[in-house]
């Protein structure tokens, strides 16, 4: 008996290159070969190690071409090709075929990549006569829409361990099909449903298996890395987010003791990078600090790096954690502001607040952390001026800028009672800037995503001390950048840089961008040198920085 579980290959026009370990399957590895000894488990990673292949436009994104029209070789450059990443289908055809899996398990983690997880299933008909069965979080946020699929035999709704473990019992005629938690089958060409139960305790879930993942697969910085998470869901609401309906509503912890036991496995492996996947690490700040206490006793010279690419919640944290998190090991810190304006903060049901924000950035910076922090362009209710506002205000701190566009996540309550198409599935990514407001255009959204790798360019310049962006753009002979810039500032125009020379980028809104540096006043370094912008593009009258006002938190 062997069970085949399938991470599917992705087509967008980028990927996140470094966060591509199939945790969730290695987990369903680990407890099926707890709870079924006899059965061989496979993971197969068809996203990863096969590069990628320039393909066809989808039809849906034609509306882009005129944003994305230039391959552009600046260091501000958006999308251009759309990618495959990962293996073919008639390689995956041709494997699944040799393999020759009593069973399928497909992961449809990310809405907007679904189709790549049906066109699997669709291979597995072709290849075998292994029943499919899908999870992840898209099938729990629209259970329906993928069981109602010809090649789709079972769905799993939320956590799969139990369900998983019950369903191959199922199989052996161990135990009724009814029976099986969180399972939607068809039967006799009708759906059914069975009734959602707890998973697991997570501290009987064994460690995730990863005992097929050759360490040179997933790296970072050139290391080993391994993905660990230390809780599943999370006990903020915010109102675009879909996490409870995979992980419910209640948040739960591992054992430091359980957590600790991980690391130490994974070091003996050879992973030299821990990645914390999990959606609100620092929560109990308590016991956080007891597990950064636990790895200073084990690497007591910070052997082990730790990141935590998933972001942390700001609120949670302290002087003292943020030491600890240091002296254990962390390097960077990924932190959600998603906006400054507090009305949005509301409406969106996040209990954060800017002095809190500022108090982690000041003391996280005078540590040595590298901060990224991320803002949410498009949300709905939020206005240009908000958003341009937010941008304004990073762009003083000694952050890098993240800058993710809005989009509906099936099952998020910011999505209730909308009738969500799977063209809206499809379109759930921020390469597709779908969501149009009567306020914020598609145009709005792409200067203010360029604008963000502009401020960040000049957040990454070893500037010893302060200088003025007037000078700056003197610079002779000037980097590629700089030259981008000097243009853009002497023209009013911001040009592509391509391979047959310069073209102008038609939909890069220089007002809109003006009105962000008005607003950011100042660019903040990495190394905490300020930059007064004291120039404003097309030859606008210059500014006495110094002497505007400049509010302490922005409206």
């Amino acid at each position: 008996m062997r069970l085949v579980l399938i991470q599917s290959p992705v087509q967008d026009f980028y990927e996140t290159k470094v966060r591509l370990q199939p945790l969730g399957l290695a987990y369903l590895k680990a407890a099926v070969e707890k709870y079924h000894p006899d059965v061989e488990v496979v993971i197969r990673d068809y996203h990863s190690g096969a590069g990628r292949k320039t393909i066809r436009w989808p039809k849906e994104f034609d509306y882009l071409r005129s944003y994305y029209a230039e391959q552009d070789r600046g260091p501000f450059s958006t999308f251009f090709n759309y990618f495959h990443f990962g293996w073919s289908f008639a390689e995956i055809e041709a494997d699944l075929r040799q393999l020759n899996p009593t069973w399928i398990g497909i992961s449809s983690l990310f809405t907007p990549y679904y189709r790549e997880a049906l066109a699997i299933a669709k291979c597995a008909r072709r290849a075998t006569v292994a029943p499919t069965i899908f999870g992840g979080s898209h099938v729990s946020a629209a259970p329906h829409q993928i069981l109602g699929q010809p090649e789709v035999d079972y769905v799993i709704q939320g956590e799969g361990e139990r369900p998983l473990v019950e369903l191959i019992s199922y199989f052996k005629g161990l135990t009724p099909l009814e029976t099986v938690s969180n399972l939607g089958y068809k039967l006799n060409g009708e759906s059914h449903w069975n009734c959602l139960r707890d998973n697991y305790s997570l501290d009987e879930i064994p460690l995730p298996s990863m005992d097929e993942f050759p360490l040179n697969r997933y790296t970072y910085e050139g290391k080993p890395i391994a993905f660990l998470i230390t809780s599943r869901s999370c006990p903020h609401k915010c109102s675009f987010c879909s996490v409870h309906l995979t992980f419910g509503n209640r948040y739960r912890r591992r054992s430091v003791t359980d957590v600790v036991h991980e690391i130490k496995t994974r070091y003996d492996q050879g992973y030299r990078v821990i990645d914390f996947e999990d959606d609100n690490l620092t929560f109990y700040k308590d016991e956080m600090k007891e597990l950064c206490r636990s790895i200073i006793a084990i690497f007591p010279h910070r052997q082990m790096q730790l990141v935590a690419m998933n972001g942390i919640s700001y609120l949670s944290l302290d002087d003292e954690l943020l030491e600890l998190m240091w002296a254990a090991g962390f390097t960077h810190l990924n932190l959600a502001l998603v906006t400054s304006d507090q009305s949005v903060r509301e409406t969106t049901k996040r209990p954060h607040t800017i002095e809190a924000y500022l108090r982690v950035v000041e003391k996280a910076h005078s540590l040595g952390f590298q901060i990224v922090s991320y803002q949410i362009l498009g949300l709905p209710n939020e206005s240009l001026d908000s958003m341009i506002q937010t941008l304004g205000f990073n762009a003083r701190q000694p952050v890098l800028l993240g800058a993710s566009i809005f989009y509906r996540t099936p099952g998020s309550p910011i999505a209730q009672g909308l009738e969500l198409t799977e063209d809206d599935f499809f379109k759930a990514r921020t390469t597709a800037m779908a969501i149009e407001t009567a306020e914020v255009s598609r145009a709005h959204l792409y200067t203010m995503l360029i604008a963000t790798r502009i401020l960040d360019y000049l957040k990454g310049l070893p500037l010893p001390g302060e200088s003025r962006l007037s000078d700056l753009l003197q610079q002779d002979p000037p980097e590629i950048g700089v030259k981008i810039l000097r243009d853009l500032f002497t023209t009013g125009r911001l040009r592509f840089l391509t391979s047959q020379g310069s073209r102008d980028n038609l939909n890069f809104c220089t007002k809109t961008f003006t009105r962000i540096l008005v607003a950011a006043q100042s660019v903040t370094t990495l190394r905490g040198s300020q930059i007064v912008l004291d120039v404003l593009p097309r030859h606008q009258e210059k500014r006495d920085v110094h002497n505007s006002p400049m509010p302490a938190v922005p409206v």
